[in-house]
């Protein structure tokens, strides 16, 4: 469950929702579906490759289950997110991907150093995701991956559900909200945009680094 994690003061660590295994069946289903539709962006790009010795970075990790997709699909993977303890043992439980503390808004790594970096459910929280965009694109060789919630319909699910109501919907870390529209938008910035899905109630994209 989310929280304030002293190691990163003032900053929401974790899911607010444990929807990977959620007791809530909708919850799950919609979970299910959205890291369905991500493996299969996932299975395209290896394609495209043309090889399993590929390297991925997933940005804002959370608890890894995401990054163990992608070391069913890649030869390297590494994820990075905040410091926190309770990550840090969620990461135990994964095995294969390499896990590191670091700041999406300043990545440690080299220009081009990645094949493919995945970020989903994380510019949403950047305090400047203009910055962590750049920094996206500026570790990948050539393919992203990024997925968002879809607004203003994720935060009229939470009031549907009765969550968050005083503050109109709005998850408790969410600063940025973006339509399919704006968000195809922001990504363009920097990328050209392959693919635009839109597993309810989320919008991920692919797209590609100019060669």
């Amino acid at each position: 469950m989310s929280q304030l994690a002293p190691e990163t003061p003032d900053t929401v660590i974790g899911n607010h929702t444990h929807k990977y295994t959620s007791k809530n069946p909708a919850i799950r289903w919609l979970t299910e579906r959205w890291v369905a539709n991500l493996e299969g962006t996932f299975d395209r790009v290896r394609t495209e490759l043309g090889t399993k010795d590929g390297t991925a970075l997933e940005v804002g990790c959370g608890e890894g289950v995401i990054s163990g997709k992608l070391h069913d699909r890649f030869g390297a993977v590494c994820g990075l997110d905040l410091p926190d303890a309770g990550l840090r043992a969620d990461w135990r439980q994964i095995t294969g991907p390499n896990f590191l503390h670091a700041d999406a808004h300043r990545l440690p790594f080299n220009d081009n150093q990645f094949d493919v970096v995945v970020s989903v459910e994380v510019l949403e929280h950047l305090t400047d995701p203009e910055a962590g965009l750049r920094e996206i694109a500026r570790v990948a060789r050539r393919h992203i991956i990024l997925s968002v919630p879809r607004e203003p319909i994720f935060r009229s699910c939470n009031l549907v559900a009765g969550r968050y109501v005083r503050d109109l919907g709005n998850t408790p870390g969410h600063l940025n909200h973006w339509s399919t529209a704006s968000f195809r938008r922001f990504v363009s910035s920097v990328a050209e945009v392959r693919e635009v899905t839109r597993p309810f109630p989320w919008t991920t994209i692919w797209a590609t680094l100019p060669s």
